[in-house]
Formats: C-alpha cells, structure tokens, sequence
C-alpha cells in the first residue's frame, strides 16, 4: 500500500485529467490505467507543481519510511511519463533536474470535482514559509556589511549590485521572485553594497575594489569554502574579480545582465561619453526630492516592461537604500569598472545569459562576457527588462538555464588543472590587484 495523498482537485492539462477523488487518470474523456504508485507520484508532483521536489522528498512522500531502491523510483518516473504523454527527451510535462529531483512544467488547471475552483493544496511538511536570517559582518576597513541567508541546502552567493535593501527587496513586487526562485533547492547568501541598504552608509572608501573585499568579507564570514556565484547586473563584474582571484573556491559561475566595462569606461566618443555621464550628473538633483519624476525615468530604464506598481516600488527603493551624495559615488564607481584583463583568467565553469533589449547593460557586453571568460556558454534572451519579470518567459528560461547548470556535481564542472594550481592563475602568477584605469578617468 502507498501513503495516501490529499484527494479532491482535478489537474487539467492538455487533453489529460488527474482526478485525485476518484484516483484516475483521464484522457479526453476516456479512463487510462495507471498503477496505484505511479498515480501517487503523479498526484503528489502536480500538488507541488509551483515548486522543484527533490527525490528524496517524493520517496518520503510517496513511500513514508520503506526502504526503496534508486531503480523504483527511476522506474516509476518513467512510466509516469508514459501515462501523460511525455518522454525523457521532450519533458513537456515532468522536467528532471539532474541531480535534484523533477518540476512539473506543463500548464496546468485546477479545478475542484464540482468544477469551482479548487482550494489550494495543502504545503507539503517539508515546505515552510521562506524566511530570511539577516547578520553583519565586518570588512578589513571597519565597515559593517549586513548580509541574509535564506532557504536550504547547497549555497549560492550572489554578490550585491546597484539598489539593494535586504529587508525591502525581500516584500517587492520586483524581487520576490528572484530571492524565492534563488532560494527554492539552495541557502541562498545575499548582501548589501557597503553605502546602501543595512549595511554602513558612512563608508569611505566606495570603489570597485572595496566592492570585491566585501564579497571576501560575506563568504569568509558565513564559513563558504567552495560555492557558486549568481552574479547580476554590476555584480557580474564582482563575481569574475573574485572567481579570478580565488579559483579554488568558486565551482561555477552564473552571469546575467553584466558587463566588463562600466558605461564610462566603455565609451569610444565624447558623445557615448556625455551620455554615460548625464545620469551621474542628475542624480544629485532628482535623487532626493518629494517629485518622483526622475526617479520613474531611472526606474523606467530598468523595468521598461514594468507595471504601474513595479515602477513606484523600484523608485521608493532608491530613496530608502542611500544618498543623493552615495548614490553618486556609488554609481560612479559601477561605470567606471574594467574587469576584462581579470576575466580571462577565470577558471570555473561560466554561464552567460543576456537579455537582447537590456538597456542598462547593452547585448554586447554579455556577448563580450562569454567571449573573454574561456569555455564560457552564452545564450540569450527575449526581453527588455534589465530585472526580468515574473510573467516573462525569459525569467522562467533563467531559472531553467540556472537550475540545470547549478545541478551538475562540482567535481564534474571544476577542472582538475584548475585544481591543481592550488589557486594560481594562468598566465600570470597572480591576478592583478585592480582593473587597469583607462587615462581619462578622474584620479
């Protein structure tokens, strides 16, 4: 006998229906026969369908505390598979996560045995609220970092960018997602840019380099000795300084919506170079005051596609993360980074994904990414927004690109020459101590 699941929705999909009353499996109308089992994993995956269940869930789930074979659970995936039409190569309906476990991925309606809609499937024991557990740690100069941790299992550090606020993003309709998405199969380990958010306002030094010690502050503090990086936007630029100076601790590298060079650095002409100085110039005026103008006009070059709400929140946020006057100091610092002598030197295994509408970080910068980090993937995504949005298809291909990439084992994605270095790097013996500074920056 298996363990008894909830019963009354009906799962709608396609041309199937999962009747989890009446214990039957339906195609058009007309009853399939399915193995008691094979239904118990069908059902229990469709309840859970808004989330990734790991193997070692569904034997819980499905087989309580019996002893099961690896090849029982291969077998009944497989004719589960079979009964809705799916196959191992097409996964249209249960998508395996190598190393972790499966997600449905079709489209499914829910509906109750009365055709109402149905209720929402009690969470699963395992499933608890995601919270966050926020710390502080101290960089080599005094200045406080406030760092979270959030969901379970393997870690994934993502390295702070331009507008963080630990507690702010964690409730936004710009960032829940992500931190959910981040959190959902790993301890996801996340942190404010010194000068904004919780961490210390007052800090003096704000360049690139004090960014990347404070990335070795956060991962030395939470006891990380091998980790992946999720890098976004400026934090791609920070997590390719740091893989290249640490090779032996990072394991692989995700890169979404970077650039090698800040908008400054990259200019050609004095009028690329006006241009990427206008919004530098304009942030003391329109930064702090009560008219939210400027600040929907910044916010708009993020979220192009964004809603009404989604604009508000992400020009609010600038308001509560910094200063006018850090603002300035910090975004300064972000366009003028030049991260592309570190980023060959990177050993971890990379991959590159890019929106081809992003207007913060141009498609060419992720083009160069992929092009300078050897053995680097690239793919590219449909969109505009330079933060993906929830409802797009990119967002939901992020994930999928993420996942899949993260699940490989570690010793699988790290090169033994790599290994073999004890952290040296290729060609030179070390990397160097900071992006080289084009002669027309300020000094």
């Amino acid at each position: 006998m298996t363990t008894p699941l909830p019963a009354g929705p009906i799962y709608a999909f396609g041309d199937y229906e999962l009747d989890t009353r009446m214990h039957e499996l339906r195609r058009a109308g007309t009853r399939l026969h399915i193995e008691p089992q094979v239904f118990d994993v069908l059902a229990y995956l469709f309840a859970s369908r808004d989330r990734l269940v790991t193997k070692e869930e569904l034997l819980d789930r499905v087989w309580g505390h019996r002893f099961v074979a690896p090849t029982t659970l291969n077998s009944r995936i497989k004719h589960a598979r079979q009964a809705v039409g799916d196959d191992g190569t097409g996964q249209r309906v249960i998508r395996t996560v190598h190393g972790l476990g499966f997600r449905v991925v079709a489209d499914v309606e829910e509906r109750g045995t009365t055709g109402a809609p149905a209720p929402a499937p009690p969470r699963p024991a395992s499933a608890a609220p995601l919270e966050q557990r926020i710390g502080f740690c101290t960089a080599s100069d005094g200045v406080r970092i406030a760092y979270a941790k959030s969901g379970s299992g393997p870690p994934l550090v993502k390295p702070a960018h331009w507008l963080t606020h630990l507690e702010y993003d964690w409730e936004s309709p710009v960032w829940r997602h992500w931190l959910r998405e981040l959190s959902r199969d790993r301890t996801l380990v996340r942190y404010d840019q010194r000068g904004s958010g919780l961490s210390d306002h007052d800090a003096e030094d704000i360049s690139f380099d004090a960014f990347v010690r404070d990335l070795e502050t956060v991962v030395d503090a939470t006891g990380l000795e091998r980790f992946p990086l999720f890098g976004l936007s400026q934090g791609c630029a920070v997590a390719i300084a740091y893989a290249a100076r640490h090779p032996e601790r990072v394991t692989r590298l995700v890169l979404y919506g970077g650039f090698v060079r800040g908008s400054i650095a990259r200019a050609r002409t004095p009028e690329e170079l006006e241009e990427a100085t206008m919004l530098v110039r304009q942030l003391p005026r329109g930064w702090g005051q009560d008219n939210p103008a400027f600040r929907l006009f910044f916010a708009a070059r993020f979220l192009p596609e964004g809603t009404p709400e989604q604009l508000r929140w992400f020009s609010e946020l600038q308001r509560a993360t910094t200063t006018p006057e850090i603002a300035v100091r910090m975004r300064s610092a972000g366009a003028m980074l030049d991260v592309s002598e570190l980023a060959p030197c990177v050993r971890a295994p990379t991959l590159v994904v890019h929106a081809t509408g992003d207007a913060v970080a141009p498609f060419d910068q992720g083009r160069l990414i992929a092009a300078l980090i050897p053995g680097a993937r690239f793919v590219s995504l449909e969109s505009r927004n330079h933060v993906l949005l929830e409802h797009e298809p990119a967002w939901t291909r992020l994930m999928d690109l993420t996942r899949d990439f993260l699940a490989t084992s570690d010793e699988d994605l790290v090169s033994a020459p790599a290994r073999s270095r004890g952290g040296a790097l290729t060609p030179t013996a070390a990397p160097p101590a900071a992006p080289r500074r084009p002669s027309r920056r300020p000094r």
